[in-house]
């Protein structure tokens, strides 16, 4: 397969101004103890980009965005569109985190046009999937999560799908005491593959990053990354912490 490795630091809303500078700062000087093989991306709060922009600029850290609106300009107080993320040297943005689906109620629809609206000006759409507890233990959970890919992304050309980084996050599995195993996020990360390539393609499925989302740490990373599916991870927590996440980044050359 000829994707892209992927480890990703999904910050939320965590740190303060001078925080996540120090965070941005300890991440952008120990470069050299991170995978070099792996792209490396981090998520910081929407209004810290633009510093964070200038300080990676001699950096191979990639800056990513937690969100964006359907538009690239308007009416729409309080959103930020794909071109200003642009203007700010953004390469990646979250598209359908669970939390964005859950406390904002973001749709299919709204989903689907935040992934065509970033392609537009090239920035690459960290598309993320994943079912809550009650849909894992209905075993149904198969069926959402391919409704959730299919209703969002199957509108688009192979050539854009391509362009789409799929994170799979089980939401049952982060803050609930139970862990997913290496064996189930592969499970899903593969059907997600076979059922790109059913409706695409074996070249474009194979194009495709499919990261893992699901409270990846230095513990649990290299038996994740080692499975054949598993192209990264979209970390939360160990990604507040310089050295937590270049070790999961190593995870994959140990």
């Amino acid at each position: 397969m000829d994707n892209k490795k992927i480890i990703a630091g999904n910050w939320k809303m965590n740190l303060d101004y001078n925080e996540s500078k120090e965070l941005i700062q300890n991440i952008a000087s120990s470069e050299g103890d991170f995978n070099a093989d792996a792209e490396i991306v981090v998520f910081p709060s929407m209004p810290f980009l633009s510093v964070f922009h200038e300080l990676l600029k001699d950096n191979n850290v990639r800056l990513g965005a937690q969100n964006c609106y359907i538009k690239n300009s308007g009416a729409f107080t309080g959103e930020t569109s794909p071109t200003q993320l642009k203007s700010l040297g953004v390469t990646y943005c979250l598209v359908g985190h669970s939390e964005r689906r859950e406390i904002f109620a973001e749709d299919y629809d709204l989903l689907a046009k935040k992934v065509k609206a970033l392609l537009e000006v090239n920035i690459t759409p960290v598309f993320c999937c994943g079912e809550k507890l009650q849909v894992r233990e209905s075993n149904v959970y198969k069926e959402f999560v391919m409704r959730q890919i299919e209703e969002s992304l199957f509108s688009l050309s192979p050539q854009d799908l391509a362009k789409v980084v799929i994170a799979y996050e089980p939401v049952w599995a982060i803050g609930t005491g139970k862990t997913a195993t290496a064996e189930q996020a592969q499970e899903i990360h593969n059907l997600i593959r076979n059922r790109i390539a059913k409706e695409f393609g074996e070249k474009t499925a194979n194009s495709i990053s499919i990261i893992y989302g699901g409270s990846m740490n230095p513990d649990n990373a290299r038996e994740l990354l080692a499975q054949k599916d598993i192209d990264g991870g979209l970390i939360g927590g160990a990604s507040l912490d310089a050295d937590l996440f270049a070790q999961i980044s190593t995870s994959y050359s140990e």
